[in-house]
């Protein structure tokens, strides 16, 4: 089982939005998917309890019985284990981040989410974790989404694949669901599958870049 957790000091990041997705991506491609939700704001447990389908599989855990239910997780034989974290928490963070396997980390492209990258990048680091970077909610054509694309490679991989500002992806989780799922053809959905992939790749392939 691999553990992709969602972290960044920044709160509006998209961590939850984009956890969700990418959950539910693994799950339409076959995978068995859990989802925990770590923040205690529950906004990822909120969604889920408002989906019709039971896949993802969501597990109400805590940060003290973390260790535990992600044995208990393993051994049901699930593929992919997704976690959402709390903005600024530090030692929750850092808890959450210990048993990753790759660690997500969503980014506007604005001055004050690069300024606030560092820290989140310290943790990972001194977790000793692979990362990559997600641009998340840029507006069209917006030179600064490169510039932050170049600013983040000094850290460690940024995803080519950038997550435009679209209203069906807050649309999407009033109920419950995915842009995928409410439409499969739009360019949202088709963002987030080139995301699942380098995400997945990456999570399987990719080094450790201190």
């Amino acid at each position: 089982m691999k553990i992709i957790v969602l972290a960044s000091q920044k709160g509006g990041a998209g961590k939850t939005t984009l956890c969700g997705h990418l959950s539910v991506q693994a799950a339409l491609d076959g995978h068995k998917v859990a989802l925990i939700d770590t923040d205690p704001q529950g906004s990822l447990a909120a969604w889920w309890n408002e989906r019709e389908s039971d896949s993802p599989a969501f597990i109400s855990s805590s940060i003290i019985k973390l260790q535990n239910d992600i044995k208990l997780i393993k051994n049901e034989g699930f593929d992919y284990l997704f976690i959402d974290t709390p903005p600024a928490v530090t030692e929750t963070i850092e808890t959450v981040v210990a048993v990753a396997d790759l660690v997500v980390i969503p980014t506007r492209p604005s001055p004050h989410d690069l300024r606030a990258v560092g820290k989140t990048v310290d943790i990972v680091n001194d977790c000793g974790k692979r990362m990559v970077f997600v641009i998340n909610g840029a507006a069209n054509r917006a030179r600064i989404s490169t510039d932050a694309a170049i600013a983040l490679s000094q850290f460690g991989a940024v995803c080519p694949t950038v997550i435009y500002q679209r209203t069906d992806f807050a649309g999407s989780m009033i109920d419950g669901r995915t842009v995928q799922e409410v439409d499969k053809a739009s360019k949202s959905a088709a963002e987030v599958r080139e995301l699942w992939k380098y995400v997945n790749t990456h999570l399987r392939n990719g080094k450790h870049r201190p």
